[in-house]
């Protein structure tokens, strides 16, 4: 279980505190589980907040893990927001990528129940791209059953092949199968 608590919000790339300690990311589309996976991983039920709307949560949210920083960047590809406000969360992003923070892991979030989609491939591939570590976390498994879900890790694995040996780890916020390795994961890269 990690140990975290929330320390402050970003919603301007101008408002990123300086921080030598490594940061885990957590990224992903909006409504993707990614509140619930960090909320599992840390054993707490309200740590990141779970909305049933998707595209609520505008702001970086950086949580202090003591030896390292857990951030959780806002949600991704939702359509119902305004332009201008899209355009605030990628110079958001984009700023927050661009600070030259120490970047640990990213831990880019799916849905196992789909294929991914544009916006996450882009994502997965600007991580591949800049050379910062990442895996990916496949969420909503315990809604496949044993064949669909086999599908799925085939289908998700095949268009993963590209990018050398990326880790590759359902989830379920439901029963918390996959959380052990997905921590495990996350020390190791931290370095604890």
């Amino acid at each position: 279980m990690l140990n975290v608590e929330f320390t402050y919000s970003a919603g301007l790339s101008s408002q990123l505190r300086p921080d030598d300690r490594p940061d885990v990311v957590f990224s992903g589309r909006s409504n993707v589980g990614k509140s619930s996976l960090i909320n599992k991983l840390c054993n707490r039920k309200s740590l990141a907040r779970v909305s049933s709307k998707p595209g609520k949560t505008a702001t970086i949210n950086f949580f202090d893990g003591r030896d390292f920083n857990l951030v959780d960047l806002p949600g991704y590809g939702y359509a119902k927001v305004s332009k201008a406000e899209k355009l605030r969360w990628a110079e958001l992003v984009e700023g927050y990528f661009a600070a030259g923070r120490d970047i640990a892991l990213v831990v880019q979030i799916i849905d196992m129940r789909h294929k991914p989609t544009a916006d996450d491939m882009d994502m997965i591939r600007f991580l591949y791209d800049s050379g910062i570590p990442f895996i990916i976390v496949m969420t909503k498994s315990d809604k496949l059953n044993k064949s669909e879900y086999q599908a799925q890790l085939e289908q998700i694995s095949a268009m993963m092949a590209e990018f050398d040996n990326t880790g590759l780890y359902p989830f379920s916020a439901l029963n918390g199968s996959g959380a052990e390795a997905i921590e495990s994961a996350i020390r190791s890269a931290v370095g604890k």
